[in-house]
């Protein structure tokens, strides 16, 4: 198969566009919207984001040998003088995705789109690394799963790639359902249904509505869904589905997953059962929701061919996602990282973590708000009080943040040992003086939070 490339005709296709000098115009290989990545011959689509505005550094990448650029057409006059094809757009995010829908109908790989409330980077990185002993893959990297990401991922790929695996996310109506017009997965897979976004989705039913764009964006291609049946929201909706996989670890299932075993360090032996074939494995990463990702994975690469023998040595290479689960062993202690974000449900499988870890004695959980949870924030907060059993003389939990005021009332109604820290600084001083030894620490809360902090005062205390 010949380059990949962006020709003309797709930048007219974009709608509203307008092209200045289009005889000058040569079909473009690379497409950029950071212009210290343009090369010679180089699309360069300027965005304005958050921080920078690209209009401002279209004149850079016209002197390291942009090809062409997209500008919106409000800005025309400012460049009217550039002596390149200039492509003029009502809207230039939109047109960046306009151009990646173009080049992902080129692309000869099978592309896979992974979304979720929970696990869905795991899932994705898991799968990768499972699709890599048989394809070329080009995976989502760092946390590139927006409306920019989705397109940005879409144009890194090229007529090598064999497996393209997305990671597609939302906090808002609208997001995925607009990716995944760009994407149109043949193969996509949702990890679960959680209470993560309930402020902007309302229900867990808004949440499947807003995921469930890139099932109905597979099913129109005639792709396969990936059904988790152990979700009792994706469950509800498996029978939509004419070209589907099944997976689970309860009931009837196409790739079914058992637990064999929890070692003391809290790694998983999982039996994998798929066409009444068997195989076992050791998950290099921690906890039962990772043993659900995994799962999730499996059915995913055994679905495009990917041999048990392939997975198993797949497996070694999973390395954890930083700040997921990422378990850090030291002499006196053992501490758990799960500070990239949070939702009840991510917490709920974080301490059923410590519990299983049996190197050490002591419970230690430090514990941020959780965001995003709308009217229902203060209960969901409380009900996390079940997570702790009362009475038990070698757990403690710390608080801090507005919202963890009710899950420390609630724990001290149920007399179990909890601290609310109203200061940072204060709870900073805890971790480093306190005589916390001999324990398995949890470190978690929403991104906001900023909760890596104490993980690096921990890191700094046991190394």
């Amino acid at each position: 198969m010949g380059k990949v490339r962006i020709t003309l005709e797709d930048l007219f296709n974009i709608p509203g566009s307008v092209i200045f000098n289009p005889d000058s115009f040569r079909a473009v290989s690379s497409i950029e919207i950071d212009s210290r990545k343009v090369k010679r011959g180089s699309l360069f689509v300027a965005i304005k984001g958050e921080k920078f505005d690209g209009h401002n550094f279209v004149l850079d990448a016209h002197k390291k040998g942009a090809a062409a650029v997209v500008i919106d057409s409000r800005k025309l006059k400012k460049f009217s003088f550039l002596d390149i094809p200039v492509i003029a757009v009502d809207d230039t995010v939109k047109a960046y995705g306009s151009i990646a829908s173009a080049w992902r109908d080129k692309l000869p790989a099978s592309v896979i789109s992974v979304t979720g409330s929970n696990g869905k980077t795991t899932v994705k990185e898991m799968i990768a690394s499972l699709l890599a002993e048989k394809f070329k893959v080009v995976k989502t990297e760092a946390n590139n799963n927006n409306h920019i990401g989705v397109p940005l991922t879409i144009l890194s790929a090229n007529e090598k790639c064999g497996a393209l695996v997305l990671e597609q996310g939302t906090n808002h109506f609208g997001e995925i359902p607009y990716s995944a017009k760009i994407s149109r997965p043949d193969y996509s897979l949702i990890t679960n249904i959680g209470d993560a976004h309930l402020e902007f989705f309302k229900s867990k039913e808004g949440i499947y509505k807003e995921k469930s764009a890139l099932f109905s964006e597979t099913d129109k291609r005639g792709g396969t869904v990936f059904l988790n049946m152990d979700d009792p929201e994706i469950k509800k909706y498996a029978k939509r589905f004419e070209k589907k996989v099944t997976y689970g670890f309860n009931g009837v299932a196409d790739v079914k997953g058992k637990v064999l075993k929890i070692h003391s360090d809290g790694k998983t032996e999982i039996r994998i059962s798929y066409k009444k074939k068997n195989f076992t494995a050791v998950i290099p990463l921690y906890g039962e929701s990772n043993a659900k990702n995994f799962l999730a994975a499996c059915a995913v690469a055994l679905t495009l061919g990917v041999t048990p023998k392939q997975i198993l040595k797949g497996v070694k290479s999973f390395k954890p996602v930083h700040g997921r689960l990422e378990v850090k062993k030291f002499k006196n202690a053992v501490v758990i990282d799960d500070t990239y974000n949070a939702s009840p449900a991510s917490v709920i499988a974080a301490g059923e973590l410590v519990r299983r870890i049996t190197l050490f004695p002591k419970k230690l959980f430090v514990l941020g708000d959780l965001f995003e949870l709308g009217k229902q924030s203060p209960k969901i907060h409380r009900d996390l009080s079940d997570l702790f059993p009362s009475n038990h003389k070698i757990l403690t939990v710390l608080t801090v943040g507005k919202m963890m005021k009710h899950l420390h009332s609630e724990l001290r109604k149920r007399k179990v040992r909890s601290i609310h820290f109203y200061l940072r600084e204060a709870l900073s001083l805890y971790l480093q003086y306190e005589e916390i030894e001999n324990s398995v620490i949890l470190v978690k809360g929403s991104r906001g939070m900023m909760m890596e902090e104490f993980v690096n005062i921990l890191e700094k205390r046991f190394e």
